[in-house]
């Protein structure tokens, strides 16, 4: 049983302060909370939704194709033949290829309809002396297309490889290939000239200086902004090597 004596008497001043409580009107005793510590105002709404954004990672996309499957990732990334204005894609082929006679509709269609920040250029391969030939024609043909000397430079590369895959004209001397060029309206001083220039020279010693670096051992062969090498056996089709070159094409686009 507990000692009356033992329990402690409230101090003074604590009852004090017990009358006071007990006489003060319970209203002022509520505590009083600003409106700004409940809720946000607008313009702080605002703000702290703009921060959720902002540290928000956004999705990182799902990519199709897998490096070192469909295409070969080339470290360090290699130079391309125009700026860093667009995202470069390079055909490496040659005439008398057959699989690149297949396949120049296909890629003429995709250029068609290539996004506007890409850039599509075609390389010769030139690992014999009639390869060398060819591309001394397809330089030869580009030039004078810049400068007006062929209307239709694509029409003159599709030409060419009727001639060869169709004709069985092999055009296999600098006259069979002037006589080619006469058919598009090119006189046989221009011809002469132009395939003597050192403009075309420039442009061969650039080709083959870029499939060294690129290592390019099969035609056709695609090559995505000096980055990525690709081509139907990686990717499994024709089509499907399209498919890849559009992936690479969106991933150089997203950095």
């Amino acid at each position: 049983m507990t000692d009356p004596a033992a329990v402690a008497e409230p101090a003074a001043d604590e009852l004090a302060a017990t009358d006071e409580a007990a006489d003060a009107d319970p209203e002022e005793m509520l505590e009083v909370v600003e409106e700004s510590a409940a809720e946000p105002a607008a313009d702080e709404q605002e703000i702290l939704l703009a921060q959720a954004d902002i540290d928000t990672p956004a999705a990182a996309p799902e990519w199709q194709f897998r490096e070192g499957q469909h295409y070969i990732r080339l470290v360090p990334t290699q130079p391309t033949l125009g700026g860093a204005d667009k995202i470069e894609v390079a055909e490496f082929f040659y005439y008398a290829c057959p699989h690149c006679y297949t396949f120049e509709p296909m890629i003429k269609r995709w250029v068609s309809t290539k996004p506007a920040n890409v850039r599509f250029v075609q390389i010769p391969a030139m690992w014999n002396a009639p390869l060398i030939q060819h591309a001394r024609m397809y330089y030869t043909a580009n030039v004078l297309a810049r400068n007006g000397g062929i209307e239709d430079e694509a029409a003159f590369n599709t030409a060419v490889y009727e001639e060869y895959h169709r004709r069985g004209n092999r055009l296999g001397s600098e006259a069979a290939i002037q006589k080619l060029f006469e058919r598009f309206g090119v006189s046989a001083d221009e011809f002469s000239r132009t395939w003597n220039s050192f403009e075309v020279d420039q442009k061969l010693r650039v080709g083959a200086d870029l499939a060294r670096r690129y290592s390019i051992q099969s035609t056709p062969t695609m090559v995505v902004n000096g980055k990525f090498r690709t081509g139907a056996a990686e990717a499994g089709s024709y089509p499907k090597l399209l498919e890849v070159i559009d992936e690479l094409v969106a991933r150089e686009s997203t950095r």
